[in-house]
């Protein structure tokens, strides 16, 4: 908003320097002469911003995993590091403002808990995304604007900047939300969430607003779906569109390896990994929602390498499209997640995670892939794995940071996940004794699809890799073969 440009302001002869914006432009001497809140009243309505966006960052955590869309998962991993993000911030604020013991972890008010309780609890994702996105994320915006409306606008600047900031991603959010709630809500479902939203609002109206600024109801909010505790599950789901989830009749990495076949298509290869890393979110989810009592940063650093993974995944959703090539076709697998988060504990899933980036690390991993998406002249390819690259080097720093801590030496860190790993890797027979697949070589066809787009006759040698994931895993280690 431009500034006017007078010599006088609102109080008569007042002047400033010809006629400069007063106050660093953040407000008339007029406006700063109207009280705002205390530092009490603003820490109080900071410490509800916190919980909401804590508790926030738990139900995008806790359901990601078990959501089925595949939207709503990225959307989820999104939104949970957003909010990971503002609860540091709203941290570092509190703690400036005369507040040792900050408190934090206490529950500002019994009716908050039990509104993002149920939230958290909702049935079903229609229900879930209502609560989220049309009752808790507007209910925090409405607080947020209240505090710029109310706060001293020169005093209180340092909170007015946080909220700014915060509103701008509680917006994008919202406007996602609503577009969610608009393509899987109908009228039938809406109707039966009646009861259940109107508990969530007289819940709010009990804690006085999540801002607790405004008068309570006076009745205690009752408990619907959150009468019986929230239970989190961690067995990964997908949409109809994932088809055959357990095929492992394609090693994109022993491909990816081999000298004899040429760029574009390793790119392709490079691409499939991509996509695949959707199994890395659900994993990740598991873990910060499986570990407590950790300092926040662990969940701030651990919920931003969730998302990482969750961009990479769309990276391949992009980067495939853009040669033509329908994912919906190709098994986009989930052994990996589903194994992990059924048949080890958090921690060792964390080793596993730690095992795999340290074997990204050297010039045969990120580097490479950088190298083959340049070399393949697919500019887009060349974008994706400079900047999945840039992604994996930070999130071996955080496994660093929050991971071989707990041993004595880096070397027995990387061991111990060497040995996880070892112990779920091994179920390619079993899996097609189950009949839950065949392992189809699915690689022929996608390479058919990419050499019709770049308008080139398939290599035979290319067209007739076969190597599955049987004896060996992910890094190339040889498996013991099952009698």
């Amino acid at each position: 908003m431009p500034f006017p440009c007078t010599a006088a302001h609102d109080l008569g002869t007042y002047q400033t320097y010809r006629g400069l914006p007063t106050l660093a432009g953040l407000t008339t001497m007029a406006g700063a002469m109207n009280p705002g809140l205390s530092v009490d009243q603003c820490v109080q309505r900071l410490k509800r911003y916190h919980y909401a966006f804590k508790r926030l960052h738990e139900i995008f955590t806790a359901r990601l995993t078990a959501e089925p869309i595949y939207e709503l998962k990225t959307a989820f991993s999104l939104h949970a590091h957003l909010c990971a993000e503002h609860v540091s911030t709203l941290r570092a604020r509190i703690a400036e403002m005369r507040e040792p013991p900050l408190g934090l972890d206490v529950t500002p008010d019994t009716n908050l808990e039990v509104f993002f309780d149920e939230i958290l609890s909702a049935p079903q994702n229609q229900t879930l995304v209502t609560g989220l996105y049309t009752k808790a994320l507007p209910a925090l915006k409405a607080g947020m604007e209240r505090h710029l409306r109310e706060t001293h606008p020169l005093v209180d600047h340092p909170s007015i900047r946080l909220c700014r900031f915060a509103l701008l991603e509680v917006d994008d959010m919202i406007r996602f939300g609503e577009k969610a709630v608009d393509c899987l809500v109908d009228q039938t479902e809406a109707a039966g969430m009646v009861t259940w939203l109107k508990l969530l609002d007289d819940a709010l109206l009990a804690a006085g607003s999540l801002d607790g600024s405004q008068h309570s109801s006076g009745v205690p909010a009752v408990r619907g779906y959150s009468a019986k505790p929230f239970v989190y599950d961690p067995t990964p789901r997908r949409d109809e569109r994932f088809i055959d989830p357990y095929n492992r009749g394609v090693n994109p990495e022993a491909f990816l390896y081999d000298p004899k076949f040429p760029n574009n298509a390793k790119v392709l290869m490079m691409l499939f990994k991509r996509i695949r890393e959707l199994d890395v979110p659900e994993m990740m989810g598991s873990i910060i929602s499986e570990t407590k009592g950790k300092p926040w940063g662990y969940y701030r650093d651990m919920s931003r390498q969730l998302w990482d993974e969750a961009r990479h995944t769309m990276m391949g959703e992009v980067g495939l499209t853009s040669l033509g090539i329908d994912w919906r076709k190709i098994p986009i697998t989930w052994t990996f997640s589903r194994n992990l988060n059924t048949q080890l504990k958090a921690m060792d899933r964390h080793a596993v995670l730690f095992f795999i980036e340290q074997g990204l690390m050297p010039r045969t991993g990120k580097r490479y892939e950088w190298e083959v998406g340049m070399a393949s002249g697919d500019a887009l390819a060349g974008l994706f794995q400079d900047y999945d690259w840039a992604d994996e080097v930070l999130h071996a720093s955080i496994g660093r940071q929050w991971y071989v801590k707990e041993f004595a030496t880096p070397r027995e860190a990387i061991a111990y996940g060497d040995q996880c790993w070892s112990q779920i890797a091994s179920d390619y027979r079993e899996l097609m004794e189950k009949g839950l697949t065949e392992h189809r070589n699915w690689w022929p066809e996608v390479y058919r699809t990419a050499c019709r787009h770049w308008n080139i006759e398939p290599d035979p040698v290319v067209l007739a890799y076969d190597t599955t994931y049987e004896s060996t895993r992910a890094d190339l280690q040889e498996l013991p073969m099952s009698e």
